[in-house]
This record gives structure tokens, sequence and C-alpha cells, in this order.
């Protein structure tokens, strides 16, 4: 292996296609399909009386209409619960189609298919669905005071109530035993991901070899495979899943199966032709997914230097009407909070609480902003009670290099223990103290005083789980033209994988990146895998890659060796610029694309390059299996862990409450860097979310459960004029977890922004701030009263 390209910046293999638009994204497909679109409650809560479908019976083009009553028996049974927890003990799915009743508005009703999308949405609209209200539960403050219920069987609409400690003692005795202690509540508001394409299902069967292929704009092709074939009773080698160009996942599109891509085969099935249902802005809105929104209660004891003794959190997750994707959010919330932190003896609990609003499932970061928001908001409180500086605070807390590996006590999202395998946390608040200007920043604030403008500094750091399994897998070739194919079952939705996992093969095979062609999320060049989320592609399928790569490159010299003779051992070759060659006489060599035809034994020359591997013309075999290509996979032990800190200043306006950012600094560690620009834009796209979700972006229900903003013209995100300049430094920790010492970096940049802006605000308006995100009225209105509560 060499390490030409590894850690070079090279430009995204995958870019020129797409700026010349010629990426093919699922609505770009089956332009001759049927189009299916749906009739979704406008009510939160309610039994559904009856389904009158006459009306649409009348409409030109339509083809079939479908209720839950419909479905056969197998499709009509809920949907699974993709992650069982013990503590999960009232887990709720939704059915495809509503069976009787409707738990959140846009909750699938009735199914229409006609022959294009505009006569379907003609026939929904003409579709009477009678309902019985019923009184909805929205909110967690609601849905803790349990006067009504979201589900009659669900007591105190308590879907989950889950409980840690660290086994350093017990919290509340270490914290009033403390010299001081403080209460914090806090809170974070309800978001949603939003993704430039919605999700979408293209479904072909065919009915002479009994196979069907399914197009979805999806996370995880291999297990939308697997879902479906569950749910319509397939053979799974009879589904093939295919993921085109996929325009943005964020976490909603790792859900599987959504009723669209079981309802959508199964018509296609069902009517022997081509379906298609592309979602549409509100849809998107009100039927995927949503995140973010829980309260949390933190108490903390500590000494007069800052450093903690004790710490008990209790939150309060509000997982929408149902669970389909377990209680992984506030698990990774309560063990993701205690950041690069010692804190002493540690107590969480969390319950998990149904509301009549859409489901809530990882949208990027998955919990980490919440708790990061409390761990970093607990450090500002602490250094203010105290008079302290606030990086003085986290510094006294710090986990040390030579800890490492370090034992948080607690179990990770990945069902192992939460074991922070590398870091230098306080190399990292060093370089973040340096890159966002901390100690010169009095004199900065001064300046600005005098010329009438308000600015403050925050600082917060994070550490993020990474890279948990259970594996992924990859499959390498090297064609006869020299190309080398690198097939990987996780999908891509921007995230550079055809540039990175083709660095990391080439530097394995000694080929240039231009000769690496990677495939992913076509579940007829790979089978078996996970998915991209959790901020692990680059760790599972990378290491994946090179163990494949790897097996090529030795297999390779055993042919080189067999075609060069002269007693050469495949041990004295190497694989560089195309060639296996000998390692002290170049001379001695053979074209890898040569080596490929040779693997290949023939008894048929069908080209000038094949009659080298003809029985007469054959060099003597090295006995291997036709074919220069093998079959890698990595299973980690457990996840790994990256780290960073943020930095920022802001600028707030003395009279109309206007909060602008001057300047974001990042330090970011991800263990070795496969291509810094890559990492870079990672980060900087994940601040640009992490901004929205700070100072813009929130879902908004009414007491009736209408989702109020349910469009860009009231839901706000930020402009490229909102999103800062970003200052990056990398620094680098490898894991000794994995061989190539990568942790994952996905996620990283939205998952501290809040709470640095957070911490920013306050320090320049010296107030309290306890919930984000935060608006200029609402920064108005706290000027009045000092405390955002």
């Amino acid at each position: 292996m060499s390490d030409k390209y590894l850690g070079q910046p090279l430009v995204r293999k995958e870019d020129p296609r797409l700026l010349r638009g010629d990426g093919r994204y699922l609505d770009d497909l089956g332009h001759d399909a049927l189009a299916a679109a749906f009739v979704r409650s406008p009510v939160a809560h309610a039994r559904i009386l009856d389904i009158d479908v006459s009306d649409a019976l009348d409409v030109d083009g339509l083809v079939a209409v479908y209720t839950h009553e419909d479905l056969p028996d197998r499709i009509a049974e809920p949907l699974p619960l993709l992650i069982p927890h013990p503590d999960l003990t009232h887990p709720r799915t939704p059915h495809c189609l509503a069976n009787g009743e409707v738990n959140h508005v846009g909750e699938a009703v009735v199914m229409v298919v006609a022959t294009d999308r505009y006569l379907a949405e003609d026939a929904a609209e003409r579709i009477v669905v009678t309902y019985e209200q019923l009184p909805p539960v929205v909110g967690i403050g609601a849905a803790r005071a349990a006067e009504r219920l979201v589900h009659e069987d669900v007591p105190g609409n308590v879907a989950a109530r889950s409980v840690q400690v660290n086994g350093k003692g017990d919290a509340h005795q270490a914290i009033a035993a403390a010299p001081h202690r403080l209460t914090l509540d806090l809170e974070i508001e309800r978001s949603a991901s939003m993704p430039m394409e919605g999700k979408g299902v293209l479904a072909r069967w065919d009915a002479d070899d009994k196979t069907l292929r399914v197009h979805s704009s999806t996370q995880t092709s291999t297990s939308v495979r697997l879902a479906v074939a569950a749910k319509l009773g397939l053979p799974p080698d009879r589904v093939e899943v295919v993921t085109p160009d996929v325009g943005g996942g964020f976490g909603v599109k790792i859900v599987h199966p959504w009723p669209e891509e079981i309802l959508v085969p199964w018509a296609a099935m069902t009517l022997g032709r081509d379906v298609k249902w592309a979602e549409d802005r509100r849809e998107h809105f009100i039927s995927s997914a949503h995140e973010r929104g829980q309260q949390q209660r933190i108490e903390v004891g500590f000494d007069g230097s800052g450093r903690l003794h004790g710490l008990s959190v209790e939150i309060w997750h509000d997982n929408g009407a149902y669970t389909p994707y377990g209680i992984i959010v506030p698990i990774v919330s309560s063990t993701q909070l205690l950041g690069p932190y010692k804190v002493g003896a540690y107590r969480v609990e969390f319950t998990s609480l149904y509301t009549n609003t859409v489901m809530v499932t990882p949208y990027r970061g998955a919990g980490r902003p919440q708790g990061v928001f409390a761990m970093e908001r607990t450090m500002d409180a602490i250094a203010e009670y105290l008079g302290l500086d606030r990086l003085a605070v986290r510094e006294a807390n710090l986990i040390q290099p030579e800890e490492m590996p370090y034992d948080q006590g607690l179990v990770f999202q990945d069902g192992r223990p939460l074991i922070y395998d590398s870091g230098d946390y306080p190399k990292m608040l060093r370089m973040i103290r340096e890159l966002v200007g901390w100690d010169g920043f009095e004199a900065e604030r001064e300046a600005a005083a005098a010329e009438g403008r308000r600015i403050g500094i925050g600082v917060a750091a994070y550490v993020e789980g990474t890279g948990m399994g259970p594996y992924e897998g990859a499959h390498v070739k090297v064609e006869t033209t020299g190309e080398v194919v690198v097939s990987a079952g996780l999908t891509t939705q921007g995230q550079g994988h055809y540039t990175t996992l083709a660095q990391i093969a080439a530097d394995q095979l000694g080929v240039a990146v231009a000769d690496v062609t990677v495939v992913t999320g076509d579940t007829r060049r790979f089978k078996y895998a996970v998915g991209t989320f959790a901020s692990r592609a680059i760790v599972t399928s990378g290491n994946a890659v090179a163990v494949a790569a790897g097996k090529v490159a030795e297999k390779a010299k055993r042919v080189a060796a067999a075609a060069l003779g002269g007693g050469v051992e495949p041990g004295e070759l190497e694989l560089v610029d195309g060639l296996v060659r000998h390692r002290d006489d170049h001379t001695v060599s053979i074209d890898l694309r040569t080596v490929a035809v040779l693997s290949n034994p023939l008894r048929y020359a069908f080209d000038e390059a094949a009659k080298a591997a003809t029985q007469f013309a054959s060099v003597s075999s090295s006995g291997e299996e036709p074919g220069l290509e093998a079959t890698g996979y990595y299973m980690p032990e457990r996840s790994t862990f990256a780290a960073g800190a943020h930095g920022v200043v802001v600028e707030t306006d003395p009279e109309t409450a206007d909060i602008r950012i001057l300047r974001y600094c990042v330090v970011h560690d991800c263990g070795v860097v496969v291509n810094p620009r890559i990492v870079e834009g990672q980060v900087h796209g994940g601040v640009a979310q992490g901004v929205g979700g700070a100072l813009y972006e929130r879902i908004v229900y009414d007491e009736a459960g209408q989702l109020v903003n349910a469009s860009y013209m009231d839901f706000l995100i930020p402009f490229a004029t909102e999103v800062p300049q970003i200052t990056t430094a990398h620094m680098v920790t490898a894991s000794g977890l994995n061989p190539l010492g990568l942790k994952g970096a996905g996620e990283a940049g939205v998952i501290p922004t809040s709470a640095a802006i957070a911490s920013a605000i306050e320090d320049a308006e010296r107030l309290t701030i306890r919930r984000m995100p935060i608006s200029p009225s609402e920064l108005y209105e706290l000027r009045k009263g000092r405390v955002h509560a």
C-alpha cells in the first residue's frame, strides 16, 4: 500500500457530472410509469368513520384506489420496529395506510394510482374521509401531563423510560456533597431535515421471472431490499433495490421501509405496471420525520475550580406519534452529553413520550446537539456562578490524552461500551482558543463598544461516536482495461464517497484515482451492507474497501510472480503506477491490466489481450480462482470517537436585536483524514445546518396539532448570506480500532453550533439563554426579562 492519495485534498470526482446537470434522481426515472398520490389526514387525532371514493371513480385516467381494507394481511400489519430495545416497553409503529385511526396530520389514509400525478391528485381530492376527532396531545408538556393519550393502550404516553449510571458513585449524593450546586432547565425545540429532494419510489415487477426492481431515494438500499422482500413475501434474491442520485438525506431517508416503499412496489405487482411516487414539499413536512424536540433538567455539583463532582440529567424526549426507529435519539443524547469531560458520578434518565405529531427519527447530529447544549450550557453556568473564564472551567474537567482509551461507563447506541478510543482534548481547546481569538477578545469588545456595537464570544466542545457497526463490505475488481471498479453496499447523498473510496483503493492497488470507478447503492452489485448514517461510512466502508483492495493486491502479486517466472516471489513485488514490479529491480514488471487478463485463463481469444490467457499462449498458472477481484468486509469492535470544538463571535443589534455571526471557527479531529477538502465541505455543510437550528429553523404546531409553518415561506432556512465564512483547523489522533485510523466526520459541523451560538449571545447580552433556537424577536423580549425560558 502507498499513501500517495490518502490525505490529499483532491477535487471530488462526482461533481462535474452533477454540475453539468447529468445527475439522475428518482423523479428523472420512470416517465411512463403510473403515478401514485395519497390522501393524508387533515387532523391530528381521529377515528376514521367512513371513506367514500365514489366521486374519484369518475376521473379519467384513474387506475386504482386502495385503503387499508384493500391490503393483503402481510402488508396490512404495522410496519416493523427497526431497533428494539428493552427499555422501549410500549413501541408503536404506523400502518402503511391508517387502520381506523390517524395519529398525526399527514398520516396516509388512501393511495390513489392514475396515469399521471396530476390525475392522481385530482382523484385524491374527490375522496371524502369522515373523521370523529379525538383530543390531540401536542408538545412535551401535554404528553407529560397525560390528561389525554395518543394511544389508548399506552399509559401516560410513555414509550420508554431508561436510566444509565456511570459506576462512579451516586450522582445525587455527589451533588449534595459538592461545595457548589446548580440546576438548569433547558429546551431544544423541534426541527426537521430538509433535503432538496424528498423521498421517492419507482417500482417495476417482472411477472415472467418474478423479480421486483425498486428505485428508492434512500440511505440504505440493502435494508430496503430486505424490508420490501419481507413485507411482500418475496425471496430477497428476487428483489433488487437501486438508489439513484440522492438530493440529500440527513437521516430522514435512513428510516425504512416508509409506507410508500411498500405500497408502490405492491401496486406495481398488483397492476402489472411500473408505479412511481415522488414526495412533494408539503408531504415532506407533514409525513416524513422530525427531530430535536427535547426538554432537559440538569443538576450539577462542583468545586471552586469548576471541577465537576456529580451530574444528574433528566430528559423528556418527544418521539411523535410512532417509534419505528426505536429510542436511538435519546440514547445518543444521554450518552454523548458527556463530551470530552470527566463529570464525576453521572446519572441520566430519559422518558420518551408520544405526541400527535410527525414521528421523530435521527436528523444530522441525531440527539448530539441536544446533549452538547446541555453540557456546554452547564459549563457556562458554572463559569458565571464562580466568576471564572469559561474555557478555564472546561479545561479543569477535560479527559487527558494519557487516559485514553477512556471508559465513560455507559452503553452507547451500538450496544457497546462508551469507550473513547483516542483524542487530545487539551490540545483541541488550545487550538480553538487561538483560532477564534479568545485571549484578545476583550480588547475587540471594547473597540466595538466604542462604536456603539455589541459583540460576544462563545465556545462549545463535543465528542461524537462514529463508525458504528455491525459491518460494511465492498467488492473490488481490476478489469482487463486496467480500470478498477469498487462496488460498495452503502448509499451516497453527497458525502464524496466516489472520491474518498477511490483514494483508498488507488493507494492499495498502485493506480491513479482517475482509474477507479465507485458504485454505491445498487443491490445488484453488492447485496450485504448496513447504510449511510451516524458518521459511519468512511470508517466502515473505507476499511472494507481497503480490505478488499488489499486482497486483490496480494492476488495480483501471486499471478504476476507466476507470469514473470525466474524465481520471482510474490513478496518481492509491489504495485506502483499501474504496474506490478520487483521492489529492487524495476525492469522486472508487468502491467496490472495484463495481470487481470492472466488471472482468468481462457479457452477462447476474444481480442488481442485475451490471447495471452489462452491455453497455448498462457504462462504458467498461479493456481488462483479466476478474476482479479475480491470481496472484503470490515466489522468494527465498537464505535470510534471523533471530537471537536467550535468558537463563534456574534454581534447583536442594540435596537433591533438582530443576530449576526462575525466569525466562526472549527477545530475538528476525525482521525486520519482521507480528503481534507471533503472533510471541510462536510464541516461547512454541518455548520450551515447548525446555524439554521440555532437561529432560524423550528417546526411549530398549534394546540390542534396543525403544523402551521409547513412551507419555505414560514419555515426559515439560512441563505448563503446568513452562513458565515468558516475557518477550520484539523487535528489528527488516529483511531486504533481500525487499520486506516479513521473516525467519522459527516455530522460534526452541526453538533455544537446551537451551544456555541447561545454562549456567544449570552456573552454579548449579559443575559441567560436556556432555549434554542432564538430569533431577534425573542431576544428583544428577553432583554426585558433577562432570561430565555
